[in-house]
């Protein structure tokens, strides 16, 4: 247990108030908002980089998708009006809104979503989700307002992950700059990016909903230092923070000034193994290391307590959860076994890279901590976030990380070659592509049982814990998402009381 996160003390407060930039007081701007966020996007594409940092800021934003994800997980119209489904649930049409254009003048119409999905599908293509659309078979304009999608498989989520960041319509002019310039149909324009400091959007009053949107304008700040988080809202230099570190909810919760909203999610926080590496491919070292962790202290070293156990790359309320803790528990002596029986010579060392989030600088120490226990040095290096989406996720230059994957349906990297994770196995792929055909629920959520088992005893990772999502916000912002399955900020509906 680390003591020192139940602890703001006055000197670390003044350091970070002294650090920060005066002003930013939106509570007494009625039509303006700052939000903050841990980390910064490294671009502003959600199509073409794995950071969830850049659909918190974009996300139903500036980009729009022809579903939209609302918080209790459920699917509503946005740019599409309506759908069919065919009875083998392989062909979606989709009937388009009329009358929306993209924020550079050029219309919405099919051949725009035509381009978007054909692209995000391409040999080219860097969308995190390109296996969703490199598996339409066809994607065709029927007519201005009319696409039809057939997809090679039936896939029961394929409405939802029509509403992710990765599913946004680009306008094919601007879309090779949406990076720095985003073009989009949204209800908000980029006005402004401080590198290393803030984002800032403006309301588009050529948005076909504009009268609707109270915001006119929205600062997105970057603070990953937990005292400057604190400090932050303390200041009144923020007016919300989703997904604030949960270190100092219990002071807030006792401020009549705030709201704490905790909120439920899908992610999957774990201590990622990179099973190409040696001696990483024997699933024995793999066992040992789970074997090593107390998910518990994990959970109140690093998530502050605010977490649920899982021993599975898949969470509490999904369709076909299956408890699977007890497959990999916590046993030093069995870990211990493992390891000599592996012919793992100890001290053994492994680099354990660590991106800025405090859930994982936090839980990175108290896991070396355990892993100590069994003879393993995990050498803690502290990466920026840069950094880690070069080398640790593009490059496989690591040997454990912890990161927290918060994408709902998210078992198909288990099945992805060439993933940073290094799992490869044939079972898994052929039992995946049966949950993808499965048109019956209950069939589904058997084989969803079997996939989570067989991730667990292939000891793929440390899988850790659910996280619980603190928002801290001023107790006047109405319109936060309570919970979350989707890591976004919806602005568009914030206003103030």
């Amino acid at each position: 247990m680390i003591n020192r996160r139940h602890l703001l003390t006055s000197a670390a407060t003044s350091a970070a108030l002294a650090s920060l930039p005066m002003a930013a007081l939106a509570q007494g701007r009625k039509d303006g908002v700052v939000l903050a966020m841990t980390l910064e996007p490294p671009g502003l594409d959600p199509t073409a980089g794995a950071a969830s940092a850049i659909a918190e800021i974009v996300h139903y934003n500036v980009f729009e998708t022809l579903t939209k994800i609302n918080p209790d997980g459920t699917v509503s119209p946005l740019l599409a009006e309506s759908w069919e489904v065919s009875p083998d649930l392989k062909t979606y049409t989709f009937k388009l809104r009329k009358g929306v254009k993209f924020q550079n003048g050029e219309p919405f119409n099919a051949k725009s979503v035509k381009f978007s999905f054909e692209r995000a599908g391409a040999d080219k293509s860097t969308n995190k989700d390109k296996r969703t659309f490199s598996g339409m078979e066809s994607v065709a304009a029927i007519d201005d307002y009319t696409v039809v999608i057939l997809n090679k498989s039936l896939d029961p989520d394929f409405l939802f992950l029509m509403g992710q960041a990765t599913a946004i319509i680009v306008e094919p002019k601007s879309a090779d700059t949406n990076a720095t310039k985003p073009v989009g149909t949204g209800p908000y324009q980029l006005a402004g990016w401080n590198k290393g400091s803030s984002v800032t959007l403006a309301k588009w009053d050529g948005y076909r909903s504009a009268a609707s949107v109270r915001m006119k304008k929205v600062t997105f700040r970057f603070i990953s230092d937990p005292a400057a988080q604190v400090a932050a809202l303390l200041a009144g230099d923020v007016d919300a923070f989703p997904r604030v570190t949960p270190r100092s909810v219990a002071q807030f919760k006792a401020n009549s000034k705030f709201q704490v909203v905790v909120s439920g999610s899908r992610a999957k926080t774990i201590l990622a193994i990179n099973n190409k590496k040696k001696p990483l491919d024997d699933v024995r070292v793999r066992r040992a290391i789970a074997a090593a962790i107390d998910r518990k202290a994990v959970i109140e070293g690093g998530a502050d307590g605010y977490g649920v156990p899982i021993g599975s790359h898949y969470v509490p309320g999904a369709l076909g959860y299956v408890d699977t803790t007890g497959i990999n528990p916590f046993n030093i002596e069995k870990a211990k076994a493992l390891l000599a029986e592996a012919g793992i010579k100890t001290p053994l060392e492994l680099s354990l890279k660590l991106p800025p989030p405090p859930y994982a600088r936090q839980g990175g120490e108290v896991i070396a901590a355990q892993l100590a226990k069994i003879g393993i040095v995990a050498k803690i290096e502290n990466v920026e976030w840069a950094q880690w989406l070069s080398g640790t996720y593009a490059n496989k230059n690591y040997d454990l990380t912890i990161i927290s994957h918060v994408e709902p349906f998210d078992l198909g990297n288990f099945a992805k070659p060439g993933y940073y994770w290094g799992y490869e196995s044939p079972q898994f792929t052929a039992l995946f592509e049966k949950i993808q055909n499965a048109p019956r629920a209950a069939d589904r959520a058997r084989l969803l049982g079997d996939a989570q088992r067989m991730l667990a005893n292939d000891a793929v990772h440390g899988f850790l814990y659910q996280p619980q999502w603190i928002t801290v916000a001023n107790k006047n912002l109405k319109g936060l998402w309570k919970d979350m399955p989707v890591f976004v900020n919806d602005v568009s509906v914030l206003s103030w009381s």
